[in-house]
């Protein structure tokens, strides 16, 4: 959108106004604040003009105004600078961040939990989408007849197991020959080049009856593909009822009641992930307000970064707060747990 150097100080200066301040913005206020060196009445003329283009919106019961959806999507693309982290905060979500977790799993939720503490909002992370990982081993164990526990081992670093039902009367040797039979069939294989046909025809010559070594061929696929099944963590739903943005009940409510369904917010981060790798600009997705198809955000904001696990398994980490925060700092913070996570997932692979 086409603004002249005046008009975009002065809708720069409405969002920030209004940030800290959560209350509408006059010309009379934004001359006391910043420097403005023109008359009352000129500025009142700016702020009708970005009214009607729709930038800023005025609320039923002041004389002031507020951004609009619109206005916030142009300072976010246009008039915003990230803020760097002083050393000091750097510090502190370094010191967080726990370097000593043995699990992918448990890094992630660590990240996630120092995010939401980091920013006061929301926070939420994706995990690893690991269709492009690859088996590195997998062995079915014994547990007692009839039960079987499949592990896997993936290039990412991430073990995944599931307890499946096999035939009674099968032996710990047999399932020992189909186990070790697909391992080194399919071991170097990525996970969405594995079907069910690949695991049949890893199995076969384990001189096992066809009928018993279908059946484990079939848990053992299925415990593949269960492999890359998207899981999403969710920290500080609390901090929503703190803040002054959502202290109507209903709204809270709303958004809670969303987060929630964490396969419908799943399936809306996925759905943010597909259009930033489309996008120019892929650092970060941001979705204001209206922009936001999930029910109950309206007032909010979601923004997510892509941390990266390998060259080829990413997921993402990012929060959900209202439309009225400080983006330059809070960009910056998730940026930063982005890195460190990246740093620390090195471990794993």
């Amino acid at each position: 959108m086409l603004l002249d150097n005046r008009k975009k100080e002065v809708l720069h200066a409405i969002v920030d106004d209004y940030v800290s301040t959560n209350e509408p913005v006059g010309s009379k206020s934004l001359i006391e604040r910043h420097n403005f060196q023109v008359s009352s009445a000129t500025l009142r003329n700016d702020m009708a003009e970005l009214e009607h283009l729709g930038l800023i919106e005025k609320p039923h019961t002041s004389a002031g105004r507020i951004p609009s959806d619109k206005g916030y999507r142009e300072y976010v693309n246009s008039l915003m600078t990230i803020e760097e982290l002083s050393p000091k905060e750097q510090l502190e979500i370094e010191k967080r961040i726990d370097s000593s977790v043995d699990e992918v799993t448990d890094l992630i939720k660590n990240a996630t939990h120092t995010l939401s503490e980091t920013t006061g909002f929301v926070s939420l992370a994706m995990s690893p989408r690991l269709k492009k990982s690859f088996l590195k081993q997998l062995k079915i164990l014994m547990i007692e007849p009839g039960k079987a526990l499949v592990v896997m081992v993936l290039s990412a670093g991430v073990v995944k197991d599931k307890v499946v039902r096999i035939p009674n009367f099968l032996s710990d040797e047999q399932i020992m020959k189909i186990s070790g039979a697909i391992e080194k069939n399919l071991t170097g294989k990525p996970l969405d080049e594995i079907t069910l046909v690949t695991v049949e025809t890893a199995g076969k010559g384990t001189e096992v009856p066809e009928p018993l070594l279908k059946q484990v061929l079939y848990e053992a696929y299925a415990a593949i593909k269960q492999a890359d099944e998207l899981n999403i963590y969710l920290d500080g739903e609390h901090r929503i009822l703190e803040l002054p943005d959502f202290s109507s009940l209903g709204r809270a409510r709303d958004l809670l009641g969303t987060l929630s369904d964490s396969g419908m917010v799943a399936g809306y981060v996925n759905e943010m992930e597909n259009a930033r790798e489309h996008s120019a600009d892929d650092s970060f997705m941001i979705r204001i307000g209206q922009e936001i198809t999930l029910e109950g955000l309206d007032d909010c904001s979601f923004i997510t970064a892509t941390y990266n696990l390998t060259d080829s398994v990413s997921g993402n980490i990012g929060v959900i707060g209202p439309k009225r925060m400080l983006y330059s700092k809070v960009i910056s913070q998730i940026d930063f747990v982005k890195k460190k996570l990246n740093k620390e997932m090195q471990r794993f692979t």
